[in-house]
């Protein structure tokens, strides 16, 4: 959920389409567009899928795969910080360090900083963590450190780390929650409060 890529894409010369699809996790469900040149023949998808799609990214291979084309400029982080993601089904509650949205604790950062922080995420959940008014890249998942997608929004395994890397921006205090509604609602939320 929110989980998106920027994606430049070099279509061959001639009447072609090509359909660019999302799958419902776990149904055979989909939507989607085609991209076509003039001229090309559109040809009618069914809406569903011939199987159930898996869970997207479980092992984050993909996320591993992906290489930024205009990464952050190497520098060390002046800030590190491990965020905690847990929570249970009874009741139903999600935290980040243990605290719910109006008990939480600010993750402080100057304007211009380099922060890093890693989701850990210690629940039966995934969750697709998303931070306002940033774009950050994805530096490390597990104890792999490596240059990978600009995001702003890393989705985040069941028992699995993923660690970004940012230069805090304007000094205010941007929203950092998880993007699955319910999750957030629930108190999956807190504030990164950039200072001047």
């Amino acid at each position: 959920m929110a989980q998106r890529l920027d994606i430049e894409l070099d279509l061959p010369p001639g009447a072609t389409a090509f359909p660019v699809l999302a799958l419902r996790e776990g149904a055979r469900e989909r939507t989607g567009i085609i991209l076509a040149a003039p001229g090309a023949t559109v040809s009618k998808l069914a809406s569903l899928s011939d199987a159930a799609h898996p869970a997207f990214d479980p092992d984050l291979a993909q996320e591993s795969s992906l290489r930024a084309a205009n990464p952050l400029a190497t520098r060390p982080a002046e800030r590190k910080e491990m965020l905690m993601l847990s929570g249970s089904m009874q009741p139903y509650v999600w935290t980040i360090n243990g605290q719910t949205w109006g008990n939480h604790q600010p993750i402080a950062a100057k304007s211009g900083q380099r922060v890093e922080l890693m989701f850990h995420n210690m629940s039966m959940m995934g969750h697709p963590m998303h931070l306002h008014g940033h774009v950050f890249q994805v530096v490390g998942i597990g104890n792999r450190r490596f240059a990978g997608a600009m995001r702003d929004t890393v989705y985040v395994p069941p028992m699995a780390s993923v660690t970004i890397a940012l230069d805090a921006g304007e000094a205010a205090r941007w929203m950092l929650h998880c993007h699955h509604m319910p999750h957030l609602v629930s108190g999956m939320m807190t504030e990164f409060a950039v200072g001047a």
